[in-house]
This record gives structure tokens, C-alpha cells and sequence, in this order.
């Protein structure tokens, strides 16, 4: 069985060298991939998704 690997928005902003607020941003506005909710207080984006939108926006390149 795999396991999932999750990242925070810390995480996400600096593995792309933005600020937190950009991460928000972009899914606010449709850019980037929803996280997930896995408790009230704990969002975190699963890192399989992340990695799929870099290889979406590499083949667009």
C-alpha cells in the first residue's frame, strides 16, 4: 500500500520561492490544486498533486 505524503503551505510556497499568500491565491483563483481538509485546522495538499501540476505546466512550456 502506498502512503500519501502531504504538504503544508509552507511547504508548497517554498518549494515554488513564493510567499504563502501567493499558494492561496492561485487556488483561490482556479491556478493551482485544491488541498485537502484532513481535520479543522490541518490543510494540506497531497504532494502527487503538486507534482502533477509542475508536469502540466512543463509539457504547456
Amino acid at each position: 500500500m502506498e502512503t500519501t505524503t502531504y504538504l503544508t503551505d509552507k511547504q508548497v510556497a517554498a518549494r515554488f520561492g513564493v510567499d504563502k499568500s501567493t499558494i492561496w491565491r492561485w487556488v483561490e483563483k482556479g491556478h493551482f490544486p485544491k488541498p485537502v481538509k484532513l481535520s479543522p485546522g490541518c490543510t494540506r495538499w497531497r504532494l502527487h498533486d503538486v507534482e502533477g501540476w509542475e508536469a502540466e505546466k512543463e509539457a504547456a512550456a
